[in-house]
């Protein structure tokens, strides 16, 4: 009997943690001092769905990877409030893109529990065991980009250094342009879409431990040729949504 009880207990806190943190996703989302820009591309993103299913919550140690202009980070910084921080990581050539748009975002100390790293694929040097979630949001194909303004990563060096600063049973949630599976790495170049497979194999590759996907992204609409910036699909491209973690 003590045993049932004890595991009613569990399972009503496991429960009402859930909860929780879904309330302060969706209050996060609903933040009257999120920029409007944001706002109006709330509708396409999904954030509150997206964060949600991979299981951001208060508290926690958030790495927002390749986050552009802030848009995730932002809303996690809200999530996760005064007791988690989060990491709005971008190379140089993401850092480049954005302009002056990540330092407009935080300045006077406007979101106190983000800070901002700028630093190529494979010189990050985040701590060991530093974060407690990671999100990825539409750029694991750039993992496989390469330009004048955007050097060659090592996708498997940087994927091994995120595998080693997450901490054991973190989450990794990746949202990304899904491309015709079987197609080359190298649409990731000419169409910003990656084969949903690579996802799935280079991550297992890295240690991780796949924990679902959902579909609150997909469109079979989209016939999956064209490049994601294409104005008949941007913004409404097929997008895969998966969750890793760390084996702890």
């Amino acid at each position: 009997m003590k045993n049932i009880l004890a595991v009613a207990i569990l399972l009503c806190a496991s429960l009402g943690s859930y909860a929780n943190a879904s309330e302060a996703i969706d209050r996060a989302v609903a933040n009257p001092a999120r920029p409007q820009a944001d706002r109006d591309r709330d509708a396409a993103r999904k954030p509150d769905e997206v964060l949600d299913f991979f299981g951001i919550a208060p508290g926690m140690q958030v790495l927002d990877i390749f986050a552009g202009g802030g848009y995730y980070s932002e809303i996690l910084s809200y999530v996760v409030g005064s007791q988690g921080k989060v990491t709005l990581y971008n190379n140089g050539g993401w850092d480049g893109f954005v302009g002056s748009g990540v330092a407009e975002r935080l300045e006077n100390n406007r979101l106190p529990n983000v800070e901002s790293v700028v630093a190529e694929a494979n010189s990050t040097n985040f701590a060991a065991n530093s974060f407690d979630a990671a999100i990825f949001i539409l750029g694991f194909h750039d993992l496989y980009y390469a330009s004048d303004s955007w050097p060659a990563i090592d996708a498997d060096g940087f994927l091994a250094d995120l595998y080693a600063s997450m901490k054991p049973g973190a989450v990794v949630g990746i949202v990304d342009h899904a491309a015709t599976l079987g197609v080359s790495l190298a649409v990731a170049e000419t169409l910003h879409r990656i084969d949903p497979g690579m996802i799935h194999y280079a991550m297992v590759k890295a240690g991780f431990k796949f924990d679902g996907e959902a579909d609150i992204l997909r469109n079979p609409e989209d016939d999956l040729l064209k490049p994601m910036s294409d104005e008949s699909i941007r913004g409404k491209t097929d997008r895969v949504v998966y969750r890793f973690i760390k084996p702890a």
